[in-house]
């Protein structure tokens, strides 16, 4: 097998555009399909079917897919249905995710349940969910059906443990790293493993890929949890301040409250407890001057890192450095 060390290659990209451009053709049928694929007869479904198409997103996950089926060059066309799957699954856990956040925006835009309301929200994740598991039976694969379904249930338990979190200072560090994931990082995890599956690849360049997709989605969150406090809305897309709000502790807040003197870990010691964003001013100070967001994004590049190193076990090709420069994107981007 051609190998390379990726660690030591140029980056090639860290435009996300880029990375779809060469896969574009693919991801135009997975659009196709998305859209297909969340008709109903009931207008309402439709509506926010549609909505949901339009607001777009970076579309990682099943990018995810595809290049990780054209890495090991699958010739068949199962890599679009999985694709879709996984970019189901993942809007089904935003429906929800806005509804238990009462988030306001979302790529820019109003979220779902603050124009049509939880009810129809949730119901309608519902819908979404049970249509990706649909798409999944056509599949006829137990493997891909394990992978997904274990999938699913893991990122419904990351949920429950950011809830049971909620409100809690005395958050570890390693709490807030398992949350993320399985909250986030699993489905990037089975999305980067199906392309593996659908090409009978090896146990071991299966579990490498995994092994990326794990780490790449944690690198995301990370940035994710430091762009919370360091960028605009504009910039971001969502409301700034969204998880301290909630009473979520991540890691740029509880590092902040560890380091900052006895005030400042008062003050975030009393908005994780009680929410809100009353003295985020205060708070990103603290965060700011404990170096809060460089320590979180170390982590994250420590994880981006992880990613890279697992694909020297992967053959080379212009694949391998689009993921390769995905795990760069995931740690050098705005939003």
């Amino acid at each position: 097998m051609n190998q390379k060390n990726v660690t030591t290659e140029k980056i090639i990209t860290t435009d996300i555009s880029q990375i779809h451009d060469l896969i574009s053709d693919d991801m135009t049928s997975v659009n196709k399909l998305i859209e297909v694929s969340l008709s109903s007869d009931v207008p309402l479904i439709n509506q926010l079917g549609q909505y949901i198409i339009n607001t777009g997103g970076k579309r990682l996950r099943p990018a995810l897919v595809i290049l990780s089926s054209k890495i090991f060059s699958y010739q068949g066309s199962q890599h679009i249905n999985l694709a879709a799957i996984i970019e189901l699954i993942h809007t089904a856990t935003l429906l929800h995710d806005d509804v238990v956040d009462a988030s306001i925006l979302r790529r820019g835009q109003k979220t779902a349940n603050q124009r049509w309301g939880n009810e129809a929200s949730v119901l309608v994740g519902d819908f979404v969910y049970s249509r990706a598991f649909q798409m999944m039976v056509n599949v006829d694969s137990l493997r891909i059906m394990q992978i997904l379904s274990e999938a699913t249930n893991t990122i419904a338990e990351g949920e429950v443990q950011q809830l049971i979190n909620r409100n809690k200072s005395e958050t570890s560090e390693n709490n807030y790293l398992n949350v993320i994931r399985n909250k986030t990082a699993k489905l990037f995890e089975a999305a980067a493993q199906l392309g593996a599956v659908i090409s009978n690849k090896t146990a071991k360049e299966e579990k490498a890929m995994a092994t990326y997709g794990r780490h790449l989605g944690t690198a995301f969150q990370l940035i994710d949890d430091v762009l919370d406090y360091s960028s605009s809305e504009s910039e971001l897309g969502k409301n700034i301040g969204n998880d301290l709000s909630q009473g979520n502790p991540t890691l740029p807040l509880l590092y902040a409250m560890w380091n900052g003197d006895k005030n400042q870990a008062k003050i975030i010691r009393n908005s994780i407890a009680n929410g809100g964003l009353k003295n985020i001013a205060l708070i990103k100070d603290a965060i700011n001057s404990t170096g809060a967001i460089s320590y979180t994004a170390k982590i994250a590049y420590q994880e981006s890192e992880l990613a890279i190193n697992a694909l020297n076990q992967l053959p080379s090709s212009k694949y391998s450095d689009a993921l390769y420069s995905l795990a760069k994107f995931s740690v050098q981007r705005h939003n």
